[in-house]
């Protein structure tokens, strides 16, 4: 058995990414380099802690809760030390 093709890998998951988001797009590659294995994973073999650790959650904050009050949720469901928000949680007006 040869050796994983991990930058087609990769491609594919994207492509499979768009077409689950409904998009259409050409993909161009420049230069098609080798990815290394040992620096990072794919994403369908990324351990479920690396996701929490240095992962991104798109939140849709309901109105009442403050985004103070959301983030210690977040910390408490993740059990994690530290997390912040960016911009603003605030619902817009209407």
């Amino acid at each position: 058995m040869g050796e994983r093709d991990y930058t087609a890998e990769g491609a594919r998951f994207i492509r499979e990414l768009d077409e689950f988001c409904g998009f259409n797009r050409r993909w161009l590659t420049k230069i098609d380099e080798p990815t290394d294995p040992r620096y990072g994973w794919l994403p369908r073999e990324r351990p479920l802690a690396k996701y929490i650790e240095y992962g991104v959650i798109n939140l849709d904050k309901p109105p009442g809760p403050t985004s103070h009050e959301v983030v210690a949720w977040i910390k408490r469901m993740f059990g994690v030390q530290r997390a912040g928000h960016g911009g603003t949680l605030e619902p817009p007006s209407p």
